[in-house]
């Protein structure tokens, strides 16, 4: 929510934090949400969702690389991939870095803040959503995923938070990740944001089990992320190996190898973000 000249960013269910803003770039109601691009002092242009931050200019980096790229070194080959949510671009534009993707479908079922993130986002999306191996699909992502008869190498869920607003809750529940699975490859790989564990634990343990109940191998870990005002948690999951099992040389090889250029993955960083705190270890 706007209060004046800040923006106060949610932080669990009681604190907050305030975000000087400088100036309005953009404000709609869309069907679905309130959407507000504001240019800050802090973090530079931002992306509000009803009230909320959703990445901002100076860290998105941090949060969509965290998302993409692990699970994609995870797989050996990823040349179809699925995005859910991503509006604003980014997660597109981390999985075209990958040459081997012959076709990335990146469903939003909010045609404005596509449109909003085209004209305002340009730093986020540098141009992903014009890739000819890009498809951009408006729809419902689970009643996409529902009906899908393609099968992808790697399903990637950059959707608003597990607890956070009745728009994305369905596409987080056990019956719906079956699904994920059935439309991924043999060796397919899913990842997805998880929200925080540390302001709501429940919800973070329950979208685990969710996971790890459909598939074999189940990983998380989480990153740091300054304008959320908490450390996101990520959920990678595949088919077939284990990104536990991947040494940090292993992981610099398959970005190298791949072509990839990254400001905050890489082998060491990676590793390290895996080493959770045994309290923090999902049971």
């Amino acid at each position: 929510m706007k209060l004046g000249l800040y923006v106060i960013q949610a932080i669990g269910r009681s604190s907050f934090m305030l975000v000087n803003v400088k100036g309005l770039v953009a404000s709609k109601r869309s069907r679905y949400q309130q959407i507000d691009v504001v240019d800050t002092e802090e973090f530079g242009r931002v992306l509000v969702l009803d009230g909320l931050i959703q990445s901002t200019e100076a860290d998105e980096f941090y949060y969509h690389e965290s998302l993409v790229h692990p699970a994609m070194i995870l797989h050996e080959n990823p040349k179809k991939v699925l995005i859910l949510g991503g509006g604003e671009g980014a997660t597109l534009r981390e999985v075209l870095k990958y040459k081997s993707v012959e076709k990335a479908v990146m469903v939003d079922i909010d045609e404005d803040v596509v449109n909003i993130a085209r004209e305002y986002l340009g730093s986020w999306h540098e141009g992903a959503f014009d890739d000819p191996r890009a498809q951009v699909v408006i729809e419902d992502g689970k009643k996409f995923v529902e009906e899908s008869k393609e099968r992808f190498d790697v399903v990637i869920m950059d959707l608003t938070d597990p607890y956070g607003p009745e728009i994305a809750r369905d596409l987080y529940r056990e019956d719906f990740i079956h699904r994920i699975h059935e439309v991924l490859t043999e060796d397919g790989v899913m990842s997805t944001q998880a929200g925080t564990s540390f302001f709501y634990p429940e919800e973070y343990a329950e979208l685990y089990r969710n996971i790890s109940k459909v598939f074999r191998y189940t990983t998380s870990f989480s990153t740091w992320i300054p304008s959320f005002g908490y450390a996101c948690n990520f959920i990678v999951a595949s088919k077939s190996r284990d990104l536990m099992s991947m040494s940090e040389q292993e992981i610099d090889s398959r970005l190298r190898s791949r072509g990839i250029r990254t400001r905050f993955i890489d082998g060491r960083t990676l590793k390290a973000l895996l080493a959770i705190p045994e309290y923090r270890r999902p049971r």
